[in-house]
């Protein structure tokens, strides 16, 4: 039975589509076959004739995936609907996002538009689809009328004979070991004499270290999970997990390596181990991209998300002459808040989320972890050479002593946002009562500022959840802030408080 519109539309994530895509988790049943695949790729076609304006026969689109399980099922139906429109289909095999976009960009490939077949560090038994066009990551309402055309288009045959095969990642490592030679300036070996280890999570990212860190002669042993492996055996391909981030520390203080790097499945998002143990993620990621940029874009905006430190702001703004932007969750949402600023001439650099996702204005603001990469292995490279360490960088950065963040359901809500609107302008209006000031101006939920830190209350993004972030300067702080949040939630009874007795 074909899949109804209701459930393509339920598929939409944000600016992805997103489903469970084999079986082997209880109470997960599929949801983005090979049906719904080959479906939405008409809808993406219909989609991107529009768009540009060509016929559907002329435009050309390239295909690739991660190293999850359920890959080349969905791609297969991907290309008998590519292949069936007449449209020009580029099979790019094992791949990352960003390369993707850069199918795009690369004057060797010049496509119309690309496909990443992937669910990012989601559990194995799901994936998904990313669209791109010249303009970047389409945006949530581009998700909507993909899925929209889907539901109209049958499910189609084509002919995989027609599908041409190209190695994108190689052609995309050449990109990035140019940028790097250009900027070291050092011959073809600039990184000779540096040893760097790389985490892939047995994602997509293992290129980085045989096709780029090697070609370009820094040392590489004691890398670790490189090899793709879609029941992901090791730890999640995350750069935001505990455990992901411990086995890469390890990696890098076994190894007596100057700098670890960590991928996420499909390399759009990077953090990083110095020498010493340190790491280099969420808000010291965000203070090392930044003060890395600040000689080329003095006194220049950098985007955040919501829920960064008051500690990094006083980085961006006292330590590096910087403006600190905090925007909204969801690393669309910083992306295209950056490139408005920067169209009505707002200097704009960077745009980065706490979770790994960092984006530059000089590479095409796309989130893609493999630059942030390059980005730190040419500063690594020119602070050893000066006999300098990276770590100098972000040596003033400050860190609150306590953190923590709680997720409260909303139970038996149908209007589940509207209820959460309510939720904040109680709880701003009994704050302010309290005499609890909210920080101004806030682009999403409400930030209260206390005399010792900060708490964060907003609508997740895309599920029935409200998020608590806080943080304190004292030990202890954080249960005395979070001890005032619970008062001033009294009474809305269908938020799940039983988050703050753990």
């Amino acid at each position: 039975m074909p899949i109804s519109e209701k459930n393509l539309l339920k598929l939409a994530n944000g600016s992805d589509v997103r489903g469970v895509s084999i079986e082997g988790v209880a109470d997960e049943p599929v949801t983005l076959n090979a049906e719904a695949a080959n479906r939405i790729t008409s809808g993406f076609l219909d989609f991107l004739s529009q768009k540009t304006g060509k016929k559907v026969k002329d435009l050309r689109i390239a295909v690739g995936h991660d190293s999850r399980l359920s890959a080349p099922m969905l791609k297969e139906a991907v290309l008998e609907a590519l292949t069936y429109a007449g449209a020009v289909t580029v099979d790019c095999g094992l791949a990352s996002t960003p390369s993707m976009f850069m199918s795009i960009v690369l004057p060797e490939t010049k496509m119309d538009g690309s496909i990443m077949i992937t669910a990012s560090h989601l559990p194995f038994n799901r994936n998904g689809l990313k669209f791109f066009t010249k303009d970047g990551g389409v945006e949530h309402e581009d998700i909507i009328a993909i899925l929209e055309a889907a539901a109209r288009s049958p499910e189609v045959k084509g002919d995989l004979a027609k599908v041409q095969k190209y190695n994108l990642i190689d052609r995309y490592c050449h990109h990035l070991r140019k940028k790097i030679r250009a900027a070291l300036n050092m011959g073809d070996t600039p990184l000779r004499g540096m040893h760097v280890v790389v985490d892939a999570g047995n994602g997509a990212g293992g290129f980085f270290a045989t096709q780029v860190l090697g070609r370009l002669g820094a040392d590489t042993s004691g890398s670790i999970f490189l090899e793709p492996d879609g029941h992901f055996p090791n730890h999640i391909p995350n750069p935001e997990n505990k455990q992901a981030m411990a086995a890469i520390r390890k990696a890098v203080l076994d190894s007596h390596a100057d700098l670890g790097l960590i991928f996420d499945t499909d390399v759009d998002r990077m953090s990083a181990v110095l020498k010493n143990g340190k790491e280099i993620s969420r808000n010291a990621l965000i203070a090392m991209m930044a003060a890395i940029l600040a000689p080329d874009y003095p006194g220049s905006t950098i985007v955040t998300d919501s829920v960064t430190s008051d500690e990094l702001t006083e980085f961006l703004q006292g330590e590096l002459g910087l403006r600190h932007l905090r925007f909204k969750r969801g690393y669309k949402n910083v992306i295209d808040e950056c490139i408005r600023l920067n169209k009505e001439g707002t200097v704009s650099p960077l745009a980065i989320e706490t979770s790994g996702h960092g984006a530059l204005s000089e590479n095409y603001y796309l989130d893609d972890g493999a630059y942030l990469a390059v980005k730190l292995l040419i500063a690594a490279a020119k602070a050893k050479a000066q006999g300098r360490h990276l770590a100098d960088l972000v040596k003033k950065l400050g860190e609150p002593v306590e953190s923590r963040e709680y997720r409260m359901k909303i139970m038996g809500e149908d209007d589940f946002r509207s209820y959460g609107a309510n939720v904040l302008k109680v709880f701003e209006e009994r704050a302010a009562e309290a005499g609890i000031r909210a920080a101004k101006p806030s682009y999403e939920g409400v930030r209260l500022v206390f005399p010792d830190g900060w708490a964060l209350l907003r609508m997740s993004l895309h599920d029935p959840q409200m998020p608590l972030n806080i943080e304190s300067r004292k030990k202890g702080g954080v249960a005395e802030i979070a001890a005032k949040v619970q008062e001033f939630l009294k009474g809305f009874t269908s938020l799940d408080m039983s988050v703050f007795k753990d």
